[in-house]
């Protein structure tokens, strides 16, 4: 009877005890292997200069991927039929997957931001249909300040699936004015004056030079192309301060700006006899 008994014994261990030491072993094993993968993928994250945010969600989402595969694998060698638990998990997947696809692809366009970059914080862009500065980056959504000071929250689908302006990425940009002046006017001298103007302003720069030049011969104006180059953060003052030195030195030089009106002529009939 002992002996049966002790048959019996190693039996049991060599059915079950076994088996479930290498389950143990697999699921030790495998805890450590994935910390050590999710923790080196953030290591590469964090040197690539990855949103901190982003780091941590993706080192968690890839510690659990790399926990299902282990716990599977463990209950595999204990003779567990594995296959309905990931029928179970791909469906769970699936379903958890229709019901955010919204906002899986807004973490995925996130994620694309983050890691192209195609603008940065400070840097005005144009972009989802609005434009302001960029405050943050954030997983799902992008945050706004507009020209007036208003927040704009855009999800990041938005950003990539539409078209990006960003005016801040080169260090200068180019003023692109219209300014129209008479036929009578002597466009000789109205040259001069615009060289001038653009000369004396030490924010425009002079490589590369500005260009002047007749742009259009239009109905009431002879149009001229006015184009400074200057850095980036002065586009706007440049902008504004050029016109109005325009407008000074015209009246002070006799050149006249035209704008658009109308002749009415009346015509007086006499009364029939």
């Amino acid at each position: 009877m002992g002996s049966i008994s002790t048959d019996k014994f190693v039996d049991l261990i060599q059915s079950y005890g076994l088996p479930l030491v290498w389950a143990i072993i697999i699921f030790i094993v495998g805890r450590i292997v994935a910390r050590i993968i999710s923790n080196a993928v953030g290591k590469m994250m964090t040197k690539g200069k990855v949103d901190e945010t982003l780091i941590k969600f993706a080192k968690n989402m890839i510690y659990i991927a790399l926990m299902i595969f282990v716990v599977l694998a463990a209950l595999g060698k204990l003779g567990i039929e594995t296959t309905s638990f990931a029928a179970i998990i791909a469906a769970a997947g699936l379903a958890i997957g229709l019901s955010l696809s919204g906002t899986l692809g807004n973490f995925a366009s996130g994620v694309m931001l983050i890691l192209f970059r195609p603008f940065k914080v400070g840097d005005f862009v144009e972009a989802g249909g609005v434009s302001g500065v960029i405050e943050e980056i954030q997983i799902f959504s992008t945050k706004m300040k507009s020209g007036d000071n208003k927040e704009i929250i855009v999800p990041n689908g938005t950003i990539i699936g539409s078209t990006i302006t960003n005016y801040s990425a080169k260090e200068t940009r180019r003023v692109d004015l219209v300014i129209g002046v008479s036929y009578e006017d002597d466009l000789k001298k109205v040259r001069a004056v615009l060289e001038d103007i653009l000369g004396a302003d030490e924010r425009i720069l002079k490589d590369p030079a500005p260009t002047i030049g007749v742009l259009e011969l239009g109905d009431s104006s002879v149009n001229f192309a006015v184009r400074p180059w200057v850095k980036s953060g002065d586009y706007w003052p440049v902008l504004f301060a050029v016109q109005e030195t325009v407008k000074l030195r015209f009246d002070a030089e006799g050149i006249s700006i035209p704008y658009p009106q109308q002749d009415v002529h009346f015509i007086k009939e006499e009364a029939a006899a």
